[in-house]
């Protein structure tokens, strides 16, 4: 198995060097120096800052310099649009924000999506099954925009007018200081975080139940499945052991698929609750021309993302004996 995760790593490097070289070209095609001091600049200040990026070098001394910060993960260049903080520091204090909202949100959504989809499966044609199938639609349906804006108002002002205490907050401005581990886990969480949570769930579950029925729907005809049946195998036996053992497959492609955006967080969610995760650290930076940000947030999230598809090659192996990496 190392051997091929080796050459899978060795195939996928010159993938990552070429992302990397066409982030920086595409950055550089308008000067990020002027662009960032605006019409209001002294030649003495471009050359002052474009001495400090570094950008005075050749490209290819800046191309492998950076790809040396990149494979360190030390973004020491500080922030345009944060004086005084490097872009390390702005990277390393968004992740957990991103985590917090959606790792429990990818958690849920699996184990909630994958049971319903076992019931449509063995209900197949019964009115449970088609149910579920209505409901999933209907939620795939509706835009997310939707559920955020109706999810705001119930969870804040509706429950507010009805019980008298809104127990969650729109904004994640509405909180200062560094809480500790167990602050965070019983008061911040709930309050900022959970919200936002359920909406994603709700919004995936739809996309997610609809993928894994047809999954089990075609797992429910094998001849294992009816070979289990005739043995008397109970029916959590059969859902639970044989078919969701062989289906592990799609489901972890399904799973894998979204490590990326576990790390990039929602962009919609993280920018209407206030949510200072990297997905709106890399709005605002693009949005501001933050040159730093853009070019360190981009190759981390292409770099995080070959590995996640190298990690899925992996877990096949492990889940599926039937698959031999040779």
């Amino acid at each position: 198995m190392w051997a091929y995760v080796t050459r899978r790593i060795l195939y996928n490097v010159p993938v990552f060097l070429g992302i990397v070289l066409f982030v920086m070209l595409a950055l550089r095609v308008r000067d990020p120096v002027n662009s960032h001091l605006g019409k209001v600049k002294s030649e003495q200040e471009i050359k002052q800052l474009r001495k400090e990026m570094g950008l005075d070098r050749p490209f290819h001394i800046q191309y492998f310099s950076f790809l040396g910060d990149v494979c360190t993960l030390n973004f020491d260049d500080e922030c345009w649009d944060h004086p005084g903080r490097s872009v390390g520091e702005v990277m390393g204090e968004s992740i957990g924000p991103s985590l917090a909202l959606t790792l429990p949100a990818l958690v849920l959504t699996t184990l909630i999506s994958v049971s319903i989809s076992l019931v449509s499966a063995w209900f197949r044609g019964r009115w449970m099954d088609k149910a579920l199938v209505i409901t999933a639609v209907l939620g795939m349906s509706v835009s997310f925009l939707v559920y955020i804006v109706v999810g705001q108002y119930m969870g804040t002002t509706w429950l507010k007018e009805h019980t008298g205490f809104a127990p969650f907050a729109v904004s994640f401005g509405g909180y200062d200081g560094e809480p500790t581990a167990m602050e965070m886990l019983l008061e911040v969480w709930p309050h900022y975080y959970l919200l936002p949570v359920l909406i994603s769930v709700i919004v995936a579950m739809g996309y997610d139940t609809r993928f894994y029925r047809a999954v089990m729907v075609e797992e429910s005809a094998r001849d294992y499945i009816t070979t289990a049946r005739a043995k008397g195998a109970s029916r959590v036996k059969v859902l639970f052991v044989h078919m969701l053992k062989n289906a592990m497959i799609p489901i972890i492609t399904r799973v894998v698929i979204t490590i990326p955006f576990l790390i990039t967080g929602s962009f919609l969610l993280e920018s209407y609750f206030g949510i200072p995760g990297m997905g709106r650290e890399l709005l605002t930076a693009v949005n501001h021309g933050d040159f730093p940000v853009v070019q360190a947030f981009t190759a981390v999230f292409a770099l995080v993302y070959i590995l996640s598809n190298l990690l899925t090659d992996v877990l096949y192996a492990v889940f599926d004996p039937r698959v031999r990496l040779s």
